[in-house]
């Protein structure tokens, strides 16, 4: 497992931990030892992780090992069959469009995927999308609008791609197009921030009727390293810029950006997958039952009501 700086600590007792178990045997003396440093871990855990900055929960949003939208497919949901190409250009594998049920929901499903092995990242171009990704996103939601299906999306992205062949094909117009075709479906739109939600590569697939994040993700009009190169022209004040930016999900919550944090286990996602997944899941399906018999026009209103709060100021 990969170990970010400020978990080293961490690292040195279960380095320690793995040692005694190796040579351990039946010796009661070496266990009980053993039991001893683990709930020292435990406590250094939870010490370091009740006390995160902003920037540190940046490096967890983007840790290597943090579980992806294909990881949450798989334990999230069943009957998935995946849709692929936009229909103009060709497909774009760092977003991943489908049908799928969880528990008993029938639903459309969206989420931005960044790939795991080096040789995947590269196929998923590390979860940044072309304006093909956007636009094969906006044929599916569309389709989720015909059939009166509510749409889910999973938010795990730097950015949209800003090579000059994204530009070239409409990259800007293709984020726009997505971001009005979620503003005028006539379905519930539960969107969920699983680890970095960044820039209009983010919020193209972000309009929802609820917004919910994991506990350790985060959401931001830019990254803190191109905020810091902006703002004082130098990339390595990106703790500095986090800070300012707020993008933690608490500061989401605090701010009414989301509804809701799904908690994680201690450690962080990526500490125990199969937990995060469950506890994804259990607050997916409630805010989908939120819209049982759900009235197409009460749940659009809903959503261009949430959003043309943001920004308003009260004097």
């Amino acid at each position: 497992m990969f170990y970010l700086e400020f978990e080293r600590p961490i690292l040195e007792i279960e380095k320690e931990i793995a040692e005694l178990k190796r040579i351990a045997k039946d010796n009661l003396e070496v266990w009980g030892e053993i039991r001893e440093l683990e709930e020292r871990a435990v406590k250094l855990r939870e010490k370091i992780y009740l006390n995160l900055n902003r920037y540190q929960k940046v490096q967890i949003a983007r840790h290597p090992d943090r579980p992806h939208t294909m990881d949450y497919i798989s334990s999230v949901f069943s009957d998935f069959v995946e849709i692929h190409g936009d229909r103009s250009f060709g497909d774009d594998p760092s977003i991943v469009c489908g049908f799928a049920t969880v528990e008993s929901y029938k639903i459309v499903f969206v989420g931005e995927e960044k790939g795991r092995s080096t040789q995947d990242k590269i196929f998923r171009n590390f979860g940044m999308p072309h304006p093909e990704g956007y636009r094969k996103a906006i044929r599916v939601i569309k389709l989720a609008d015909k059939f009166g299906l509510p749409v889910v999306t999973f938010v795990d992205t730097p950015g949209a791609y800003p090579g000059i062949g994204a530009e070239e094909r409409g990259q800007a117009q293709a984020i726009a197009e997505s971001i009005k075709t979620m503003l005028q479906i006539a379905v519930p739109v539960i969107v969920v921030i699983i680890g970095e939600g960044g820039s209009g590569g983010a919020l193209a697939i972000a309009v929802g009727n609820r917004i919910i994040a994991m506990e350790h993700a985060i959401y931001s009009v830019i990254s803190p390293e191109g905020c810091a190169s902006i703002l004082w022209r130098d990339s390595t004040r990106s703790k500095d810029a986090a800070e300012a930016l707020k993008l933690t999900a608490q500061d989401l919550f605090e701010f009414g950006i989301i509804d809701e944090i799904i908690p994680e286990p201690l450690g962080g996602a990526h500490r125990a997958p199969d937990v995060a997944s469950r506890y994804l899941k259990e607050y997916l399906v409630k805010n989908l039952r939120l819209y049982e018999n759900f009235d197409r026009k009460k749940v659009k209103d809903e959503r261009h009501s949430k959003f043309r709060k943001f920004g308003v100021v009260i004097e």
